[in-house]
């Protein structure tokens, strides 16, 4: 029997196999007749062949990319094919993703097209009918504001004519699902989906519109063995980052849905996440101290320059940042420490003074309180490949997956509008399912800023006006966060996570743990003071170049103004007299939210049941 036609697999490995170890082996096997089975296999022993010639040092990536995905469109179409024949349908999962969106339409237009862009790319389940048949995209609203609605439904509109199935999940369906549950177990899943009145049905919060998508993935789902449920943020999108020497390049190098199928097809996988590249996925709150070393760093450098000196910011760094690189307390979450500072990577292109670089550089700088980090952006590494999974302990809210069963495990605890929710619930599930919550090398890109501008970023806990930039609510919200984090994370070591945890168990661990950040809070406090007033001296008291040129040079003058709002914007949120750090000191707010944390993690059994009950 002849094999069915595979031109672009010949055409990668007749130009490829001189130069890639493996390919020529294969190119041997397909010259043997092979069934549709068989021939189909080879292209999965060819993808991490190209993956770690894309991915190495020196690699002619776009034609090695290109060919990749063409690989993957011919496969996909085999397999539709080898359906037909066998009169059985293509089995592979069909997918429903969730994108919870609050006031971002820019961001989820860019989230869009990405889906949009690995669909054209992959095809993964073909689209002959007009459509990708299977995949649907479910946006989840929680805006307040009338006009980011509107403009919401209008790209939900744009993408379906695109071909993609987007069903748009307003808030009278949200409200009318949510009250289509019995009152009973509606009462006992207040803390999960919401318990907010028709009127104010908006801003619920990221957990509480996620959970109430998983109502409408229920509504939707036809098939729940073949079923798979994708969560994914509106500031996240389905492609990754690689550092090049003119600068960042955002490549659509991963074929998430072929690879998520494959994991949940021949593992017993019940939840899979991937992480983020791009901006960190942490508040500014927990960035401030490492932050100010890195833009004191460059003003120490930048005073050995010239203002009118070709730019010197663009060697690409010696060392890339590593994991968690960004958290002023990695060590915390078991992380290697990291060099002193990170060198600024100046992102203009064509030739420029310092004049311009520090224009630039300073226009960025009040980015940092919406969560954009100018020097420790963290970048894809292939590493060991793809397709190992690994334990997982986090759950990345904006970068998951789960089968049918796997939506019993909700992320809990939202109604407390904590930061941290996804590592606290990964806790918890890890110890309930252990390896079945696994991890893939396949993040998503991460942008906490769009071109629009700051003043189209919603992001919530971050309020600014004209004059300031205040993250008191988040700052406030990530220290608590942080507190039920590690003191859930100490109690699943001490007590069976599938039984009621006892109320004098929670307060011992919770008393511990305050005990512990606050002591680190305090740490991390005085050095953002003190490194504050050495930026200051540094830029406005040193008698450096850039001062004295300003009276003259506009852009100069305009860069400085931005850097004077950073300094004092920093001093505001995280100084002396900062609300959040006065709240964290109050002994009376503390209690208060101690009493929330304890009463949700006595809770948290009985309400799991309740959701339990849905499925």
């Amino acid at each position: 029997m002849n094999a069915p036609a595979s031109p672009c697999l010949q055409d990668c490995i007749a130009r490829y196999a001189p130069a890639i170890p493996g390919l020529a082996e294969l190119g041997k096997q397909l010259t043997t007749p092979r069934d549709a089975d068989a021939l189909i296999e080879l292209y999965e022993h060819a993808y991490p062949l190209l993956e770690q010639a894309m991915w190495s040092d020196g690699a002619d990536f776009p034609p090695l990319l290109t060919s990749y995905q063409s690989l993957f469109r011919e496969q996909d179409a085999l397999i539709r094919q080898r359906g037909q024949n066998a009169h059985t349908g293509d089995t592979r999962h069909h997918f429903i993703l969730g994108i919870p969106v609050a006031d971002r339409p820019p961001h989820l237009k860019a989230c869009l097209e990405s889906i949009h862009q690995v669909c054209t790319r992959f095809d993964y389940g073909g689209h002959a009918s007009g459509v990708w048949d299977k995949i649907r995209i479910i946006v989840s609203e929680d805006s307040r504001d009338a006009a980011n609605i509107r403009r919401h439904i209008e790209l939900v509109d744009e993408y379906r004519q695109k071909g993609l199935q987007v069903i748009y999940y307003g808030l009278d369906e949200q409200y009318a699902l949510l009250h289509a549950l019995p009152q009973h177990t509606r009462a006992q899943l207040g803390h999960l989906l919401t318990t907010l009145p028709r009127e104010k049905f908006y801003l619920k919060g990221q957990a509480a519109n996620r959970n109430l998508s998983y109502l409408k993935f229920l509504q939707l789902t036809e098939d729940t063995h073949n079923t798979l449920y994708y969560l994914i943020d509106s500031d996240q999108s389905l492609c990754v980052n690689r550092q090049t020497a003119s600068g960042e390049e955002t490549v659509y190098a991963l074929n998430y849905f072929h690879a998520i199928d494959r994991i949940f097809r021949t593992t017993d996988t019940l939840m899979l996440t991937g992480k983020l590249v791009g901006d960190p996925p942490v508040s500014p709150a927990v960035m401030a101290a490492n932050f100010l070393d890195d833009v004191s760093a460059f003003f120490t450098r930048l005073a050995t320059l010239h203002a009118g000196q070709a730019c010197q910011f663009h060697a690409l760094p010696d060392q890339p940042a590593g994991d968690a690189a960004y958290h002023d307390m990695a060590g915390l979450f078991g992380f290697d420490t990291q060099p002193a500072t990170f060198p600024y990577l100046c992102r203009l292109g064509g030739a420029h003074d310092h004049v311009a670089c520090l224009a630039d550089f300073s226009r960025r700088l009040n980015a940092f309180f919406f969560g954009e980090h100018l020097t420790r952006k963290t970048w894809f590494r292939y590493g060991a490949g793809l397709r190992p999974l690994a334990p997982a302990r986090t759950v990345y809210p904006g970068n998951y997956i789960v089968n049918y069963a796997g939506l019993r495990y909700i992320i809990p605890f939202g109604h407390l509008r904590l930061r941290m929710s996804g590592p606290t619930a990964g806790r918890l599930i890890a110890a309930e399912i252990g390896p079945r919550f696994a991890s893939f090398n396949m993040p998503n890109l991460h942008r906490r800023t769009t071109e629009a501008g700051l003043a189209d970023d919603f992001r919530p806990g971050v309020d600014m006006d004209e004059a300031r930039v205040d993250v008191s609510n988040e700052f406030e919200r990530q220290f608590f966060g942080d507190l039920m984090l590690f003191s859930t994370e100490a109690l699943v070591k001490r007590a069976d996570v599938t039984q009621p945890f006892a109320q004098g168990a929670i307060e011992t661990v919770v008393n511990e743990k305050e005990t512990e950040l606050l002591a680190l809070y305090q740490h991390k406090h005085d050095a953002i003071v003190a490194k504050n007033r050495q930026l200051n001296a540094l830029v406005f008291e040193a008698g450096h170049w850039w001062q004295h040129a300003a009276g003259h040079a506009p852009d100069l003058a305009q860069a400085l103004r931005h850097v004077r709002a950073f300094i004092d914007n920093i001093d505001h949120n995280f100084g002396e007299h900062a609300l959040a750090w006065r709240q964290i000191q109050t002994f009376e707010h503390r209690a208060g939210r101690k009493r929330q944390i304890v009463e949700a993690l006595m809770n948290y059994r009985a309400e799991r049941d309740a959701w339990d009950s849905l499925f």
